[in-house]
Formats: C-alpha cells, structure tokens, sequence
C-alpha cells in the first residue's frame, strides 16, 4: 500500500485546501486572472517603455527649439562685438531666455569653444565640456548626455551673423529630472486605467466561471475526463445502436452496434443522414418525418425497432433494436399456429373418413369402400404430382405442398398455373421461399371467407431470371394503396400475440431490389390482384440437360397401392 492511502484522511484533505483547486470553477477563474495579470502588466509595460523614449525625444526638440531661437543674429553680433564676461550683453541675454523658458541652461559659444554664458558665472570664459565640432561645423545636434550641470536632453544650433557665417554655437539643455518626474506623474493615472481594466477582466473571468460551474455541474476536470472515457465505453459497448443527430440532420455520433446493424462505416460521422442511408423508411424513421414508438423499418436484411428522441438543441438521438430473429421466430409461430389449424382440421375430416370407410366394411361394400379410399388419396396425390412436376426444387415444391393443405382447409383453391415450370438451379432456395411464402399467405388471407376464393402461382424462367406472379380472386388493392403497401409496418391485419405486422411484402419488395429485381401489384385479369416479382440472377447457368424431378416416391403412391393390394 502507498503512503498516499495510509495517510490521514485529514492530511489528504489539507494539501487538497492547500493545493491546486480540483473544481472547474475554481480552476478557470484563477487561470482566467493568472491571464488578465500577466496582459495588464504586459501592456502597462509595453506602453511605459515607449512613453519614456517619447518623453525624452520632447525635451531634446524642446531644447532644440530654444537654441534656434536663442540663436538669432543679433546675439551673434554682440558675440562679435564684445568680449566674454558675466555681465556682458550674451550672459544677459542668455540668462533672461533661460530663466523665461525654463531650461536648465542656455550656453553660447564661439567658434573655438569658449563659453560666453553660462548659469554659474565662473565658468564663463572657459571651454566647454563636450566636443563642439559638430554644430560649429553647422549641424543640429540633439542628445541626451551628462555635462558639468549633469544629465539632461540637450539641442545645440549653429549662430550664424547677419552674412550666414557661423560664429558660434548656442547649446540650451533641459533637465532630465523634469522628463522622469513627467514619466512618474504619468504612472499613476496608467495603473488606475490597468487597475480597472484587470477589474473588468476578474468580473469577466468570474462570470464565465460560474456559467462553467453550472454547465459542468461544479465538477472536476478529472471527473469529467472520467465521465467522458465511461460514456465512450458505454456507448460503443452496449449491444444497443446509438445515432446522434444535429439539428441540421447531419450524423453526430454513431456507436458500433449502430454501424454494424445500419451497414456504415466510421466515415458516416459529419455527413446528413439521407445522404448516409440513401433515403427510404430507415431516413424517415431516423430524421423523425415518421413520428411514434418502437417503429419498424427495414435495413438490408435486418429489421429494426426504432426510437427517437429529441434534445434541447435541436437534435435528437436514436436507439435501434435488432428484431430480425425474434421477428422471423414470430412468422414461424404464426405458420406453426396454421399448421396445428389445419393439422386439427384435418384430423377431424380423417375421423369422419374413418368412420365412413368403418361403415363401408361393416355394411360389405368392399368395392365402395375401394373406390372412397383411392378418391381421398387421389387428391393428395394429384396436389404433389402437379407440384413437383413444375417444380423441381425440393425446398419450394414441400413449401407449395403444404400451402395446398392449408388452404384446402380454408376453403381456398390453390394451383400452378399450367406453364409454370422452375428448374433446380435456384441460387439460394430459402430466398424465393421467403417471397413465395409471404405473397401466398398474403392471398390465402385476401380471398379467406369469399365465394369460389382461388390463389393461382405462376414460375417463369427466363435465362437466369425467374418471374414469380401469385394471382387471387380477392378485393384487389386500391391504386393508391399499391406503393404503401410495401412500406414498413403497413398492414390492414389485426396485430399477432408476438409483436407487429407490416414486414411480409417490405421484405418481398427488399429482397427483389437487392437482387436488382422488382416487385409490383396489378389488377388480376378476372378481378382480385396479382402480385409480380422478378428476380434476376436467381438461377445459375443452365447445364448440357435440365434435370427431371427428383425426391423420394410420394406418400400417396405408396398408400395407393397398399389400398389396391388390400382390395384384392
């Protein structure tokens, strides 16, 4: 165990007080004012360094102004015109523009250097301290430099006499003093504006921090990190398909259980939803155009129960179930419930058989009881002829066989049209059984309960392509109802114990468009609808010779003879 958890709890608690805050609120509000610190006192810096340069180029043009205008031609004529003294006509002159202008000195020279004025009298007749060359030789110069009187801004001019000849300099400085307490002077009111501008900085960084704290529910960023980790973990674990949607209908998420069960890859992230699914029911559903809970829709060959749900910004998320199993166990349970119908019917019709035939035996009239049992088995066995001689699929041929039974018990004629023939050559037999038994039950139920009801199915095949068509003598449907009948969880059907209707003929019309068939609905010759559908590439290539049908000796055949052996 680490020393961290046998600590106190109280220790732990103290360095937490005294350490860096876990709180987002906290956290973002001293980085916030770390931020606004560090840009006033930038700035105040930035702006300073500048004012100071600024502030020493005004006094040196200052001091440079006075000595232009110290240096007129009436000074350089008493410098021509008398000798240097302290109360001679240039210290005079000197010191009366020094005095009303403020300088801290005004120095006039001649051409060899010798001061003819000065503020301390004793220095008058005597070189000055800086090399004058320059502006004798009738250059301006300003500098900030360090003379007898100290540092200051200094601006030197030629003096030129009345002929533009130079016969001196004039050389006025400004205290440099006065330029840093100006610097200082102006601090104060730089700070008052760098203190209200961090003021509404902290103000600015203490409201988007609470508005953080309440958007992230005072939780800490490792908290939320964690919670992030958990949900991606979450969603792409769950065996549930989740869909996020912008309000502008664009993918916003989409966990792997969705991918898996919509066919998408990670690429669908950031584009529209119909642009991703191609549009159809699946869009609709997605996008809400089709509004309800626990809708069905269609997806490849899965169906799917979907949910939506809006979110505060305009989007929504999606949930989908997979009930492609529990759907196809829910059409089993229903054909397994016909089959124990018809199995119960039939057991009844074979007891009053019996006991016809019992009273035949008992009465003598063997060859009336003969003739009753080869007419019984002679239907049956006429039924799975005529089947297996047009259709030479085994799967297909049994699914028809047993068709006929059920619909015998329901009042229902049903029969192959007479030039139907279907080659063993199907690509995949549990396929066409799937349409075969859909469009049959959908017409053994238009034509339940009205008189002379018939189901006529009809195989054509054309190359590799097979032409199904399931005609009945039932209502027909309307022509406006003839696309919506294809549509997902359409059905005019009451509702079965294991969940809903609507799937039959989508999953008909589904199949035919993957194999890049079609399937449509007329009206019927003699009234009622027919329902085609085309398959292409459904049958492989043709052999040298079309195989004749195969399978073991029907039922029937056996029992007839053992009924003719039995006569005589």
């Amino acid at each position: 165990m680490s020393p961290a958890q046998t600590s106190p709890p109280r220790a732990r608690a103290r360095r937490r007080r005294f350490g860096w805050p876990q709180r987002v609120f906290s956290q973002v509000l001293l980085m916030q004012l770390a931020i606004a610190t560090g840009v006033t006192v930038l700035a105040t810096g930035l702006f300073l360094a500048p004012l100071s340069a600024q502030l020493d180029d005004q006094a040196m043009r200052r001091a440079l102004a006075i000595a232009g205008t110290t240096a007129s031609p009436r000074l350089a004529a008493d410098l021509t015109g008398s000798r240097p003294s302290a109360r001679g006509p240039v210290q005079t002159e000197a010191e009366r523009i020094r005095t009303s202008t403020g300088a801290e000195y005004v120095v006039v020279m001649d051409t060899r250097g010798v001061r003819w004025s000065h503020t301390d009298p004793a220095q008058i007749g005597r070189l000055v301290s800086t090399d004058p060359s320059a502006v004798l030789a009738g250059h301006e110069v300003m500098e900030i430099d360090s003379g007898t009187l100290g540092r200051s801004a200094r601006g030197k001019v030629p003096l030129r006499d009345a002929d533009e000849r130079i016969v001196g300099a004039v050389s006025v400085g400004i205290e440099y003093d006065s330029v840093r307490d100006r610097l200082l002077a102006a601090i104060p009111g730089l700070l008052a504006y760098a203190g209200g501008a961090l003021a509404a900085g902290a103000l600015a960084a203490y409201l988007i921090s609470r508005r953080l704290q309440r958007q992230t529910h005072d939780l800490a960023f490792s908290d939320i990190s964690a919670l992030l980790a958990e949900r991606e973990a979450m969603l792409h674990g769950i065996r549930e398909g989740v869909v996020a949607l912008d309000r502008n209908g664009s993918v916003r998420l989409m966990n792997d259980e969705a991918q898996r069960l919509l066919g998408l890859g990670p690429e669908a992230a950031g584009r529209p939803l119909d642009e991703v699914l191609g549009g159809g029911r699946t869009a609709d559903v997605l996008a809400g155009r089709v509004t309800g809970e626990d809708l069905l829709t269609v997806r490849g060959h899965r169906v799917l129960i979907a949910n939506r749900m809006p979110t505060h910004d305009g989007g929504a998320v999606a949930t989908l179930r997979d009930r492609t199993e529990l759907e196809r166990l829910g059409r089993e349970l229903d054909s397994t419930r016909g089959l124990i119908d018809a199995l119960r019917a039939q057991d009844h019709e074979h007891a009053n058989r019996l006991h016809t035939l019992l009273g035949l035996l008992e009465l003598e009239m063997h060859e009336e009881a003969v003739e009753f049992v080869t007419e019984v088995v002679g239907v049956h066995r006429a039924t799975a002829e005529q089947v297996t001689e047009k259709v030479h699929d085994p799967l297909l041929a049994a699914l028809l066989v047993g068709k006929a039974t059920v619909a015998a018990e329901r009042g229902v004629s049903l029969r192959l049209a007479p030039d139907s023939l279907l080659p063993d050559r199907l690509v995949d037999p549990r396929e066409l059984v799937t349409v075969v038994g859909n469009l049959v039950d959908n017409a053994l139920d238009a034509v339940a309960g009205t008189p002379g009801a018939r189901v006529e199915v009809s195989f054509l095949a054309d190359g590799r392509t097979v032409v199904l068509r399931v005609t009945d003598s039932g209502p027909g449907v309307p022509e406006d109802r003839r696309e919506l009948i294809f549509t997902e969880g359409w059905t005019t059907k009451e509702l079965p114990s294991h969940g809903k209707r609507g799937l039959g003929l989508a999953l008909v019309r589904r199949l035919a468009e993957r194999r890049g068939g079609t399937a449509e609905v007329a009206d019927g010759p003699e009234g009622g609808a027919v329902f085609t559908v085309v398959l292409p590439d459904a049958l492989t290539e043709p052999g040298p010779t079309e195989p004749g049908p195969t399978g073991p000796e029907p039922a029937s055949d056996r029992s007839s003879d053992r009924s003719e052996e039995a006569s005589r």
